[in-house]
């Protein structure tokens, strides 16, 4: 039977590992712009002389019409040994959905961290000093409410979490719901359209408003309150 941990660092989500049965071997174009680390920080003792990292697009595009994105998620050993058996996971929290994360396993729902919604894990044999691997994720965005998204690079069994990015969250204070795509940028808040003066007029004299649900009303500040991840470990033997 196992035992269940609850714990929080600085706010935030920081250490995770899922049960050993998890440890597996149009979207709209992404405008990228840089690579970010933001919202990243390290959490366990990585072995000596790994260190490892990941970044996310500081730009997403999410079409207005389908609610598809498209994304890069990299990992990299900045160190200068090779890191051993690692896994990357790709998780999607609030109006963030993950879809897919071309050549990761999709993370079963009962081994979802708590508060999320969506998850893939991403197996690396090993990554040499140096070197970075690089995922395409497809993703949904809910434009009525906000959406985070959080990179863990843990040990094969899950057991460490040497980096972890967010829940960061992607969104806009500049809403376009009249435009093709919406941008999002890392690191903010989205502000959905309110209904009222809030809403954005239309190319012509026409005037549209989007309703905002109570999810959306409820907007979370990074890095605020703090999100918890339950911790599964497997029951020790005597």
């Amino acid at each position: 039977m196992s035992s269940r941990r609850m714990t929080t660092i600085a706010g935030t989500l920081v250490t995770a590992s899922f049960s050993a049965v998890m440890i597996l071997p149009f979207t709209a174009a992404a405008d990228e712009g840089p690579a970010s680390g933001k919202g990243g920080k390290a959490v366990d003792a990585a072995p000596a002389g790994v260190k490892l990292t990941t970044t996310l697009p500081s730009q997403i595009d999410v079409d207005n019409s389908s609610q598809e994105t498209a994304l890069t998620a990299s990992v990299k050993n900045e160190g200068t040994k090779d890191s051993g058996k690692i896994r990357l996971l790709v998780v999607g929290f609030d109006g963030m959905t993950v879809k897919n994360v071309q050549g990761c396993s999709p993370i079963a729902e009962k081994d979802l961290p708590e508060g999320s919604n969506s998850g893939f894990a991403c197996a690396i044999d090993n990554l040499a000093a140096g070197k970075s691997e690089s995922y395409d994720v497809d993703a949904t965005f809910d434009l009525s409410k906000t959406g985070k998204i959080c990179l863990p690079v843990q040990t094969s069994d899950g057991k460490k979490t040497f980096w972890q990015q967010g829940p960061v969250p992607f969104g806009t204070t500049n809403p376009t719901p009249n435009a093709p795509a919406t941008p999002l940028l890392l690191g903010t808040d989205n502000k959905p359209v309110a209904p009222g003066g809030d809403a954005l007029p239309k190319t012509g004299s026409e005037r549209v408003m989007l309703p905002l649900g109570a999810a959306g009303a409820m907007l979370l500040t990074a890095g605020g309150a703090g999100l918890w991840w339950s911790q599964r470990r497997p029951r020790q033997t005597d």
